[in-house]
């Protein structure tokens, strides 16, 4: 869909009431604990105004650049996930009175309009729709995820800084937002340019008081979205790279990374893409009803590889192996897509700043011998 004007940055709050009238809950990025993360919104001015951040790996902090910009932080350890993927639900529960009797427990919730995503979110989303969705790479239907699919609105930001640990540009999923998103936001010195991406997001659009879009702001936009682009200093070189992962199973890389991963899971919680979870049955005390969980896991933890009283991966070693080699290899045998956005996101919030890019290069530069 074609550009459909400008919308001036103290009229973002029109948007924000726009999208509430409609019955939506908007969530936006907040500044809580020293980072940005979604929480729900009512007024433009509870957004982070000013603010950038500083990535690194390992590291992330928070500085006021005072320019009264909102969307200058990049992202936050957030993604899209937890609103559609829940962290935590109950799938459905048992009770026992008399006779057994199952009741699903399908999301009821209102709908929900997230403003502040990134193109890298996106991405993430669209790979974990293959993940949950019924397509050609999945027959079956995940209706928790489904539901919450079909009641969402994004708007999205176009980003015009990145991190230092961003690659999305090398992955081709940013730091333009493509596809996936209701409305678009470029944010220019004093107003936004502003895009629809669908026809729920045009008729929004069509409440705001928007104004032309001349040549200059739509090239200012495009060349700001081509500096971030061009700032970026890491890139995954995904060359053959189901062939170098797969080949090198034993190569002493995995040892060295062993040494410095604590195993904590961080970088699968911040992940965009990543979908491990447990499932769980917790009865009540009298017996007679139970609900069946599903919640968050991820392959680093020990218990995650557990089989019949055994873990298939106890070292170390071996879990970071399995998460890095399905995520960029194995992840497009069954997905037809690699598994990484190229949000850098586990690189900045591993404690130890492990970076999968110098470890990918590190066995790209010294591939096991074959004999």
């Amino acid at each position: 869909m074609p550009v459909a004007g400008l919308l001036k940055r103290g009229q973002l709050d029109v948007l924000i009431q726009t999208l509430r009238a409609r019955g939506y809950r908007v969530v936006g990025p907040r500044v809580k604990g020293g980072a940005i993360v979604y929480d729900e919104v009512s007024r433009a001015d509870e957004l982070p105004v000013g603010l950038v951040s500083v990535q690194q790996p390992g590291r992330y902090r928070l500085e006021d650049s005072a320019n009264g910009r909102l969307f200058d932080y990049v992202h936050g350890p957030e993604s899209l996930k937890r609103f559609l993927f829940a962290p935590q639900e109950t799938l459905w529960t048992v009770a026992q009175n008399g006779e057994v009797s199952f009741k699903e427990t399908l999301p009821e919730q209102r709908p929900l309009a997230v403003i502040g995503a990134r193109a890298c979110d996106l991405a993430g989303m669209e790979v974990q729709d293959r993940t949950f969705l019924k397509s050609q790479y999945n027959d079956f239907s995940d209706p928790y995820y489904a539901t919450r699919r079909e009641n969402l609105f994004i708007v999205a930001v176009n980003c015009t800084r990145s991190a230092a640990t961003c690659f999305c540009a090398s992955m081709n999923t940013g730091p333009r937002a493509r596809e996936g998103y209701d409305i678009a936001l470029t944010e220019l010195e004093d107003s936004f340019l502003v895009e629809a991406g669908s026809a729920a997001g045009a008729a929004v659009l069509a409440e705001l008081p928007l104004q032309p879009a001349r040549e200059m702001e739509t090239t200012q936009a495009a060349q700001a979205i081509e500096a971030a682009a061009r700032s970026q200093t890491r890139r995954l070189d995904t060359t053959d790279i189901q062939a170098l992962l797969f080949n090198n199973l034993e190569h002493p890389r995995w040892d060295d990374v062993a040494e410095r991963c604590l195993s904590c899971a961080n970088c699968t919680m911040v992940c965009p893409t990543c979908f491990c979870h447990r499932e769980t049955d917790v009865a009540s005390l009298d017996g007679k009803q139970s609900e069946h969980q599903r919640q968050w896991d991820s392959c680093f933890t020990l218990e995650h590889s557990y089989i019949h009283g055994a873990q298939i991966r106890p070292q170390i070693r071996q879990r970071y192996r399995q998460w890095l080699t399905h995520k960029l290899a194995s992840w497009i045998e069954q997905f037809g897509v690699s598994g990484c956005v190229g949000c850098g996101r586990c690189i900045t919030w591993c404690p130890t700043g492990i970076d999968l890019i110098e470890e990918v290069n590190a066995i790209r530069a010294q591939p096991e011998a074959k004999t």
